[in-house]
């Protein structure tokens, strides 16, 4: 045999499992996506009220809202009154009436936000029908909860506040009690905000409200007032999705062995190899793999051929 022609013959045939055995590496790929949706509500009034006319015979209890609004979907009211009849000799009473008043509740899948605004505002009870319990002039919450943010929630009350006809100063965080002689008394907390991992809550003024004109027993009011409130919740961001790596060169089916050649056909190259680097050079390496082994197995007859002559 030519040393030339075996020299060739045995170099194709140990390039061949080099060849088969290069894959490029596979990676991992991850992201983050939201799977849950997120909550978000604002009311611009909300009275629990219990009203008891004429010493008490008769218990009315006073439950009314305004522009309350929730989400997922997202909402918008813009009322600008509440009005309520029967609990004060027939009489219908204005709960609240303002120049602005708006709520709104937005939630997508990143993103949850409630807010409620308020603008020249009165609130009245029975038994009160020229005298406010409280007086507003603006009024703001917010509370949005986003995904990778900590919630926030923010509340402001801005101009001037009356309470039971007496202007008050307030202060952020805190508790004002007002009492007039022959009226009654009004509790008020400011601003109250609240916030956990993935909750927000924000309102502007929270008020326990205990009225009995002159002691009459004619319209006794007792419970809470809500001015101006927004609360939202964070929408449920999934976990980092993987895919598994393999490692260079393996398959499902077990270890690849080299392939050499023969003095027959070549040998079939595992097509499944290919699978495992994911790059797009896998198939030229294949075919190059399978070029030489076919060189090494036609190196090989020829050179049996001349040894036989």
């Amino acid at each position: 045999m030519n040393s030339n022609t075996f020299r060739l013959a045995a170099l194709a045939a140990a390039a061949a499992p080099v060849a088969l055995l290069v894959a490029a590496p596979a990676h991992a790929t991850g992201s983050t996506t939201t799977t849950g949706e997120g909550k978000a509500s604002a009311v611009v009034l909300r009275t629990a009220l219990d009203v008891s006319l004429l010493n008490k015979t008769v218990d009315v209890p006073l439950r009314a809202t305004l522009n309350e609004v929730h989400a997922p979907a997202s909402a918008e009211e813009t009322a600008l009154s509440v009005r309520l009849d029967g609990v004060a000799h027939g009489r219908p009473v204005d709960v609240l009436r303002a120049d602005v008043a708006t709520a709104d509740a937005t939630v997508d899948k990143h993103r949850a936000e409630g807010y409620s605004n308020l603008a020249k505002a009165r609130v009245h009870v029975p038994g009160l029908p020229l005298l406010a319990v409280v007086e507003v002039e603006k009024a703001t919450s917010k509370a949005v909860c986003e995904v990778g943010h900590e919630p926030v929630a923010e509340s402001n009350v801005l101009g001037h506040v009356r309470v039971l006809g007496r202007k008050v100063t307030l202060t952020a965080g805190g508790t004002t009690r007002v009492a007039v002689p022959g009226v009654g008394e009004v509790v008020l907390d400011l601003s109250k905000t609240q916030t956990t991992s993935r909750t927000a809550a924000a309102t502007a003024l929270q008020l326990k409200v205990s009225v009995n004109p002159f002691k009459l027993n004619v319209a006794d009011v007792q419970g809470e007032v809500t001015l101006v409130e927004a609360t939202c919740e964070t929408p449920k961001a999934a976990a980092p999705s993987a895919e598994p790596t393999e490692p260079a060169g393996g398959n499902s089916g077990g270890e690849v062995k080299p392939q050499t050649g023969t003095g027959h056909a070549p040998a079939a190259v595992d097509t499944s190899l290919a699978e495992t680097g994911g790059s797009s050079t896998t198939p030229y390496l294949a075919g190059g793999a399978a070029f030489l082994l076919a060189l090494g197995a036609a190196a090989t007859v020829v050179a049996r051929r001349r040894a036989q002559d």
